[in-house]
């Protein structure tokens, strides 16, 4: 299982039908005094510029949020931030006026014309101008990339004949056999973070969001390559899906801290977990699939009882300094979970603990502590039978180790600036990588050969422009 960071962005250049400035005083310049104030192409401009940092729905400030019509109209614990006609009666006019005022909090104060332009717009009755989106993407087209975007996420499906690779907005479907792209599965989410088979290889799922925006969780029908259900939760993407044993959950970790689990028969979230004090970046399950662990920024592996949502345990001592953990995934047969994160060292451990807690925190459940990978690490992955075990890092190595006695394989030179996804073939001699460079490879694990690359996406000319959508750059 992959889980990436928010530091590794895809900067995506598109073309649009046509193009909002926002700056507030380039959009004034274009209504004349007497036209209405439009919420879509002036006021929201500021409010992402000048308030969105404090009042977002992670969180939300006097209970106020921001990013939506609906959010903003309800208003917080002070009242109503607006009251359409009456700009002196509207709370957020009270909170941005004056000499010294109160909002936006560390920053520049909103110039008179930006008040006045906030005043104008509730006095003509604060109406949401907001257009219905538009969206051309759909099976037939496809995202045209002039370069690759960076790989988040691949995932081999369990009788080993696909390989599934993230892409912008889409899953590419590639034929192991000779790795050509068989299949594109474009969703509505921007950015893919994790993908994961369920145990039958039936359903292959998504975590995944448009930042600041949703996170979202796909579900697609491996059989017919068609799209199961698309859940939303969360207001920004969502991290490291994990399903049940038996797929009737799946679990994925998000940016408001907290561990989501939803029925995947009836979309319910059964649990909304907030015992981490930062991003939750990975989820599994334990074999029987009545406790799952998560891990995020904060450094901390938790166990939590699935039924209830009870915190159980903290499984690692987060006390020690190891540095925010990107990345786990849990033994194929046993209750271990394996970490990595910014203090390069993998670190497997139990998932239950045998032995009493102790005054000083000691790492009772750690099972080992590996040698330290040449960056970050930001993937790792277990072999089906679980002998072995994979890492990818920010060093731009892939290795493989023996699970047991922690003896290195086989290294693997990947991208030059990270690999971020590592996935074993089912038969366990083949190892997929993906990160920076947008580029797949292929490794024979016992020899650590390289036995085949290519890119992720179809790269076409640039100037191909003559779709909804064009893919132009990335970092």
């Amino acid at each position: 299982m992959k889980v990436s960071r928010p530091r590794f962005a895809i900067y995506l250049g598109v073309y649009l039908f046509c193009f909002v400035a926002l700056s507030p005083y380039g959009i004034a310049d274009q209504h004349a005094t007497d036209s209405a104030v439009s919420y879509h192409s002036q006021v929201v401009p500021l409010l992402k510029r000048s308030c969105q940092g404090c009042h977002h729905p992670g969180d939300p400030n006097g209970d106020l949020i921001v990013t939506s019509y609906a959010d903003l109209k309800r208003g917080g614990m002070a009242g109503d931030a607006i009251v359409p006609g009456e700009p002196d009666e509207s709370l957020l006019i009270e909170l941005i006026s004056g000499d010294e005022p109160a909002m936006p909090q560390n920053q520049e104060p909103l110039s008179t014309e930006e008040v006045e332009l906030f005043r104008r717009w509730i006095l003509e009755g604060a109406h949401d101008d907001t257009p219905d989106e538009v969206d051309d993407m759909d099976e037939g087209n496809h995202p045209i990339y002039t370069v690759p975007p960076v790989v988040t996420a691949l995932a081999y499906s369990p009788d080993g004949s696909t390989l599934a690779v993230s892409g912008f907005r889409e899953i590419l479907l590639y034929d192991t056999t000779n790795f050509e792209l068989k299949a594109r599965l474009v969703g509505k989410a921007h950015r893919i973070e994790s993908l994961m088979y369920t145990a039958d290889g039936k359903i292959l799922g998504m975590a995944g969001g448009s930042p600041a925006q949703f996170g979202e969780v796909q579900l697609w029908d491996t059989a017919t390559n068609s799209l199961i259900k698309a859940i939303r939760s969360s207001y920004d993407t969502v991290y490291g899906l994990s399903f049940s044993p038996d797929a009737s959950r799946v679990a994925f970790g998000c940016s408001d801290q907290t561990v989501r689990v939803l029925s995947v028969e009836g979309e319910k979230e059964l649990i909304k977990f907030d015992n981490h004090s930062d991003w939750v970046f990975g989820t599994v399950f334990s074999t029987d699939g009545s406790h799952f662990v998560s891990a995020g920024r904060d450094t901390a592996l938790k166990l939590v009882e699935v039924d209830t949502g009870s915190f159980v345990d903290d499984i690692n001592s987060s006390n020690k300094g190891y540095g925010e953990i990107n990345t786990i995934a849990r033994h194929p047969t046993e209750d271990w979970v394996l970490n990595g994160g910014e203090d390069r060292i993998p670190r497997l451990y139990k998932i239950f603990r045998e032995i009493r807690r102790d005054v000083g925190n000691t790492d009772f459940n750690l099972i080992q502590a590996y040698e330290a990978q040449s960056g970050t690490i930001e993937g790792v992955a277990f072999s089906a039978d679980g002998s072995q075990f994979a890492t990818g890092s920010g060093g731009g190595e892939a290795r493989i180790y023996n699970t047991e006695d922690g003896t290195r394989l086989a290294s693997m030179q990947g991208d030059a600036v990270g690999v971020f996804s590592v996935s074993f073939h089912p038969n366990g001699t083949q190892l997929a990588t993906g990160g920076f460079d947008g580029k797949i490879r292929i490794f024979d694990t016992a020899t650590g050969k390289l036995l085949n690359a290519f890119m992720s996406v179809p790269i076409e000319p640039a100037g191909s422009e003559d779709v909804a959508l064009v893919v132009t750059g990335m970092t």
